[in-house]
């Protein structure tokens, strides 16, 4: 039987759902050649290398990135352009639910320390 689209979906975030897998990807897109060496990820990520394999590794499980061996080096890009692009979105929803988040928070502060005036 064939997976519903919402299966589909939510295996793409299961891909994402780690801090590491998004930098990983951040960096990738972010790349000016478009791709990465394992050696380049290891360095901008600080992670040890079987670490960084383990999260590669479900990125490729979930097709997020594609990779190649050119000698003794593996490089990364993305597999598709849109990985790009659904990483642009979510940073420009996050910055917008961040900044409801704080407007909310500093008006439900004001209207605390209102309410805390009335009471002496």
């Amino acid at each position: 039987m064939r997976p519903s689209l919402s299966e589909v979906k939510a295996d793409l975030f299961k891909g994402l759902a780690h801090p590491v897998r998004i930098r990983v990807l951040e960096l990738l897109h972010d790349a000016e050649p478009g791709e990465l060496s394992v050696g380049e990820l290891l360095a901008q990520t600080g992670l040890e290398a079987s670490h960084l394999s383990q999260h590669l590794a479900v990125l490729r499980r979930y097709r997020l990135v594609e990779s190649d061996r050119r000698g003794s080096q593996v490089y990364y890009r993305l597999a598709y352009a849109n990985v790009g692009g659904l990483l642009d979105v979510s940073r420009a929803l996050l910055a917008e639910v961040l900044e409801t988040t704080h407007s909310d928070a500093t008006a439900h502060l004001e209207e605390q320390q209102e309410a805390a005036r009335w009471v002496r």
